[in-house]
């Protein structure tokens, strides 16, 4: 396994993360936390881990022998406004963690988040690198939405929006902005950036005083949503998909043995309400603007 200096070993947090029990950032504060133990003892932050090291995480044994390359699978998830994409909610609210299906290979970690009323895109990986590089923005992976905000913007607000404008954590702007038509008080565009700050796209279109109504994410990286899964359903990730996102982050693709078994263990994974629908979210671009 490679890392950037072989000779001092491979972070605790990276072996950890890519035998899918958890993001960096949680496994981060589980090591803080005394939740794992290097060679029967607390792990502290910044140790390694070296062939023939054991490694436990909450009193269980991790698997390193070899350190084989983990099995790599992904859901594209479709999630409807109104959940909360976190694993639990001091307000009682859905979760989309509840309209998953259970992971076999370690568990399903979100690329990013979506607020609760934006639907849409979400993906999961069981991989905690792979998620890691999708999401940060070092990597400047392009994620695309369908907004419907009140209101027309003018020539002179698109350009502000393309130009950048300051936020409250600093300047934010779109790469591309697309007319996607509307009638009445209610107009459809079509947008995409590179980074996932919170409320990002919102506070945007707020910033040229243009609330929006609805966002739907419909596409993140490489990946579009697919338009026969219908809100709240999930379906695994093909072999392809998943090499889509491992040469968008610079990683291994997956050999034909490995695509092998990621095929036959995502057929084992239950496919949750896939339609016939050929329905796309928004509605069809008629202008654009780079």
């Amino acid at each position: 396994m490679p890392d950037e200096n072989p000779n001092r070993g491979v972070r605790l947090q990276k072996i950890l993360a890519e035998q899918g029990a958890g993001s960096r950032r949680e496994l981060d504060r589980r090591i803080t936390q005394g939740r794992v133990q290097l060679n029967g003892k607390t792990a502290q932050p910044g140790d390694r881990f070296n062939p023939g090291d054991r490694l436990m995480l909450d009193g269980k044994a991790v698997p390193t022998r070899g350190l084989a390359r983990p099995l790599i699978l992904g859901l594209m998830y479709h999630k409807p406004a109104g959940e909360v994409t976190t694993r639990s909610d001091e307000r009682g609210r859905p979760i989309v963690f509840d309209s998953l299906p259970r992971c076999d290979h370690g568990r399903w970690i979100n690329v990013g988040r979506l607020d609760f009323n934006t639907s849409g895109l979400l993906l999961l990986l069981n991989h905690g690198e792979l998620v890691n590089r999708l999401a940060h923005p070092r990597y400047q992976i392009a994620r695309e939405y369908a907004v419907r905000v009140r209101g027309r913007a003018s020539d002179a607000q698109i350009d502000a929006m393309l130009a950048g404008v300051m936020l409250a954590d600093g300047m934010a702007r779109f790469e591309r902005v697309v007319d996607a038509g509307g009638a009445g008080s209610n107009h459809w565009y079509h947008v995409c950036l590179r980074e996932g700050r919170n409320r990002e796209v919102r506070r945007i279109w707020e910033s040229q005083g243009l609330p929006v109504s609805r966002l739907i994410r419909v596409r993140f990286g490489p990946l579009r949503l697919d338009p026969g899964l219908r809100a709240g359903a999930c379906r695994p990730l093909r072999p392809a998909e998943l090499n889509q996102l491992l040469n968008e982050t610079g990683m291994p693709t997956l050999k034909a043995g490995g695509a092998k078994h990621a095929a036959a263990a995502s057929r084992s994974t239950t496919t949750r309400g896939a339609t016939k629908s050929t329905a796309k979210p928004g509605r069809p671009a008629r202008r654009g603007r780079k």
